[in-house]
């Protein structure tokens, strides 16, 4: 497709969503996938079919943006109406909050208190994120907690990656944090010259890689005891890019991985990234 053309079809702003012949109406207009390596818009039957032979799926949000958690619900509703096992991993809830997660979807506490356990985890909008939590409940899909404590990746951030306690380590078991060129170029890409703000720049990207890498690994731990389902990751793009937690698990499994990433202009779009950040861009027409 003609940079043009596609620069077009992301200029408008609401969408109705299409993956799997089923439609949930937003607006106007509609979502597609754009794929990366063959550089044109694939059918949403194709769609579904090559996101039903991943392990794990990745798909990146920017956190308060309600067109993006839209399409990662009708991702997830795709996958599951066409007979798939699916769960759904969360950047926005801790490892050590998974009883609370699966709590809700067993319908053992009401919204009130899930709430309360979702706004103790994360900081953006509830209502973002509310009809993805109620979906998962209705159908009994798990939710899988993936995160680490924020008081872990700031110490790193500020501190750096030796200043952890033992204890703080021994929660991060198998994890090291040897940052590579590549792997800082890319911080320097995905987050931008001043990401970081004041902190040094080299513990900033420890940091990140602490928070891509445990992640990865809590997602291997899930999707290892349950070779049957579909892991779909919902994350910020900055993690969800190849370079972040999708390269932490190709060097850790070699299963079937899927990134998406929903198109903005000047940043995620066919003129800026290529099949080496993402498999597929998240248009909206």
């Amino acid at each position: 497709m003609p940079i043009r053309l596609l620069k077009m079809t992301m200029t408008a702003t609401a969408v109705l969503i299409v993956l799997s012949g089923g439609f949930v109406e937003a607006r106007a207009g509609e979502l597609r996938l754009f794929d990366l390596a063959q550089g044109k818009i694939i059918s949403p039957a194709r769609a579904l079919e090559r996101l039903g032979g991943m392990r794990i799926v990745l798909v990146g949000e920017h956190h308060n943006n309600a067109e993006h958690h839209r399409a990662q619900l009708q991702i997830i509703r795709s996958l599951h109406q066409a007979g798939h096992k699916v769960a759904v991993g969360l950047e926005m809830f801790r490892h050590d909050s998974q009883a609370e997660l699966d709590r809700w979807v067993a319908g053992g506490i009401d919204e009130t208190r899930f709430k309360a356990d979702y706004q103790e985890n994360w900081n953006y909008d509830w209502k973002l994120y509310r009809p993805i939590f109620d979906y998962a409940r209705s159908q009994k899909i798990t939710l899988v907690g993936l995160n680490v404590p924020p008081d872990i990746t700031a110490q790193v951030a500020f501190h750096g990656f030796n200043s952890l306690s033992v204890k703080q380590k021994g929660s991060l078991e198998g994890i090291t944090c040897d940052v590579s060129a590549e792997y800082e170029a890319y911080i320097r890409r995905a987050y931008g010259a001043h990401g970081h703000g004041h902190m040094n720049f080299g513990r900033f990207c420890e940091a990140q890689l602490v928070w891509d890498t445990a992640m990865a690994m809590n997602a291997i731990a899930f999707a290892q005891s349950h070779p049957h389902t579909i892991l779909v990751i919902l994350a910020g793009s900055g993690h969800a890019r190849k370079p972040g937690i999708p390269a932490q698990l190709v060097k850790r499994r070699s299963w079937p991985v899927a990134v998406l990433l929903p198109a903005t202009g000047g940043i995620f779009d066919a003129a800026h990234i290529s099949s080496r950040d993402a498999d597929f861009l998240i248009l909206s027409k």
